[in-house]
C-alpha cells in the first residue's frame, strides 16, 4: 500500500518501492482493493524481495511493518537515510470481512498521513535533517 500511495501522492516527485525480507508471494486483494477504492491505479503490483534492489541507489529507505524494526536491512547503494514508520500489517488481521478491510483502511490511513508529510518537507534539507524528519514523522504522525 505504501508503494502505490507514496507514488499517486508524489504525483512523480519520487518513486517508491516495496519490497520484504520474506516477500509473501502475491499482494493481499484487500490491499489492492483498497487502493484502487482510492483512485490508486493498481497494475503491475506483484510480490517483492529487497534482495532485487540491493544494487539501485537510494535517497531513502522506509520501513513500515511493526515487525520490520528489529530485522537487518540490507545494504543499499548511496547510503540512504533508513527510517522506521510502524505500522501494523493489515495482512494478520482477522474477523469478518468488514473487520479485515478495517485494519486495511486502518494502515492505509496512517500511511497516507505519514506520506503527506513526508511530501511537506522543505526541499533542500541536508542528509542529517532528512533523516531526524522522517524519523519524526515515524514517532509523531498517526
Amino acid at each position: 500500500m505504501a508503494e502505490g500511495a507514496l507514488n499517486h501522492l508524489g504525483q512523480g516527485r519520487v518513486t517508491a518501492y516495496s519490497a520484504g525480507s520474506k516477500p509473501a508471494g502475491y499482494v493481499h486483494p484487500k490491499s489492492l482493493e483498497l487502493l484502487a477504492s482510492k483512485g490508486i491505479p493498481v497494475d503491475g503490483f506483484h510480490s517483492k524481495s529487497w534482495d532485487g534492489f540491493a544494487d539501485t541507489p537510494f535517497d531513502a529507505v522506509i520501513t513500515v511493518c511493526d515487525n520490520a524494526a528489529g530485522e537487518a536491512c540490507p545494504v543499499f547503494m548511496g547510503a540512504p537515510v533508513k527510517a522506521h514508520w510502524g505500522v501494523a500489517d493489515p495482512a494478520h488481521a482477522t474477523g469478518t470481512d468488514a473487520e479485515i478491510m478495517g485494519a486495511f483502511e486502518s494502515a492505509y490511513r496512517m500511511l497516507e498521513a505519514r506520506i503527506k508529510a513526508l511530501l511537506a518537507l522543505p526541499q533542500g534539507l541536508d542528509k542529517k535533517e532528512f533523516a531526524a524528519a522522517l524519523r519524526h514523522i515515524g514517532e509523531t504522525v498517526s
